[in-house]
């Protein structure tokens, strides 16, 4: 039998919050680091934007969350990617 949505928060209830303290804590660091050096970096403000997007993702009510994470964070596809990855 499936499990209800109650029981499936119920058992990752503090696993998810744990994550999330993790992440909010990460950007804190991250921030209060930019107000005492010098801005991002160019690839480090595009990664950024990333994690921006990403939260974005993980609060919208879409069914595809975990697909769309995904997309968000891999390279598109190329069809010579052997030939670029050397294999």
């Amino acid at each position: 039998m499936p499990r209800t949505a109650d029981q499936i928060l119920e058992e990752s209830f503090l696993d998810v919050r744990a994550k999330l303290l993790e992440v909010a804590a990460t950007l804190d660091r991250i921030d209060r680091a930019a107000e005492q050096t010098s801005d991002l970096s160019s690839a480090q403000f595009d990664r950024r934007a990333q994690v921006n997007a990403a939260i974005e993702i993980c609060g919208s009510d879409s069914p595809r969350r975990a697909e769309q994470l995904q997309q968000l964070f891999s390279r598109p596809y190329q069809v010579d990617w052997r030939k670029t990855m050397q294999l």
